[in-house]
């Protein structure tokens, strides 16, 4: 006879079976019973608007509803979830231990476009073989010191289009030692975010579609240390005097070496110049150093004229002393003769006596 079994936990599941007649042996019936069991109980641990594919450990939600948040019953057996569309605002770690089940096989997690804008100390601490996690597509403006604490087996993060203002410069890199690729394109970064230099088994940086104009020449001495590939096309790259350590390490390095239409956006001479054809000779420009050294060697230059010159006026203080007496006694002895002059000439009866009057 057959009959229909209808658990419908969800409103949506609908399993039809057939229950073999009492003629059959008792433990066939048994084991086809504990077989279809264990297909509705897996079949009823997917959440509602999500697909869940037990052998390959794939579980996807697409949230229709933007008022819903973190998935239920997520099952246990899950190891590459990814959820769409949810509104989660603020991320814990007890999304990841509810009702007592513990996702500690997850190894991929994908949270693009949840609305995700905080995250908590220790968020993905119940995680501990996470190899990959996406936060893409989230607008965070707040992420604890601690959020990635635990992700010891953490190989690639991305952060594309996430990453607010205020965390370009915050500590949210502790807890990630292991990680190797880090994305953090469209994020409009001004410049290198220079708190993943913390991150010294980065194999990868991709900083693409942001607003990069320069990279310090400190920041190029580390980049060079840690041999990481760097992704900065497109970036409005400035070219000029200001820039040349970066522009060198550009055209002569590997590390950004499949990044061939990287161009120049200012000055205008150089704008849409190729950096990997640019050339520099055109610049003229002068190192810092260089111009540094110059005028410390004319501020020396310009002592030592000073020394000297002291030096000749301590020595000849004797002649000049005798030249400055005999120079004033003349100045007297020609006032002197102005003065009698003047005497005589403004004398009337002198005056007279020179016209026979």
């Amino acid at each position: 006879m057959l009959r229909r079994f209808n658990p419908n936990r969800h409103g949506h599941l609908m399993i039809t079976t057939a229950l073999l007649s009492s003629s059959e042996p008792h433990d066939t019936l048994v084991l086809k019973l504990i077989g279809m069991l264990v297909l509705v109980n897996v079949t009823l641990c997917c959440p509602l608007n999500c697909h869940c594919h037990n052998k390959t450990g794939v579980v996807q939600c697409q949230v229709l509803s933007s008022q819903q948040e973190f998935p239920e019953d997520v099952p246990h057996w899950v190891l590459n979830l990814s959820i769409s569309g949810s509104n989660i605002s603020v991320l814990q770690g007890s999304y990841f231990r509810k009702d007592g089940i513990q996702l500690s096989n997850l190894t991929i997690l994908l949270l693009i476009n949840n609305n995700i804008q905080a995250i908590e100390s220790k968020a993905f601490y119940d995680l501990p073989n996470l190899t990959n996690l996406d936060l893409s597509n989230n607008p965070l403006e707040y992420l604890s010191n601690e959020t990635f604490l635990g992700l010891s087996q953490l190989v690639t993060l991305k952060l594309n289009g996430a990453l607010r203002e205020q965390l370009f410069n915050s500590h949210w890199t502790d807890g990630l030692a292991n990680l190797r690729n880090l994305e953090l394109t469209s994020n409009d970064l001004q410049t290198f975010p220079k708190n993943i230099l913390d991150l010294r088994s980065l194999q990868t940086i991709n900083l693409r579609n942001n607003s990069i104009k320069m990279i310090d020449k400190d920041t190029i001495l580390l980049l060079k240390e840690m041999k990481a590939r760097v992704f900065l096309s497109p970036n409005p790259i400035i070219c000029d005097c200001k820039t040349i350590d970066m522009i060198l390490w550009l055209k002569n390095t590997s590390q950004t070496s499949e990044d061939q239409n990287l161009k120049c956006s200012a000055p205008p001479t150089q704008n849409g110049t190729l950096v990997l054809r640019m050339k520099t000779d055109n610049l003229k420009c002068i190192s810092e150093e260089l111009e540094t050294a110059s005028y410390v060697f004319f501020g020396i230059v310009l002592a030592l004229i000073g020394v000297i010159f002291l030096m000749v006026l301590y020595l000849n203080r004797r002649g000049i002393k005798r030249w400055l007496n005999n120079f004033r006694e003349a100045c007297r002895d020609q006032m002197e003769g102005y003065h009698y002059r003047y005497e005589q000439d403004s004398d009337p009866r002198r005056s007279n006596a020179s016209t026979g009057i």
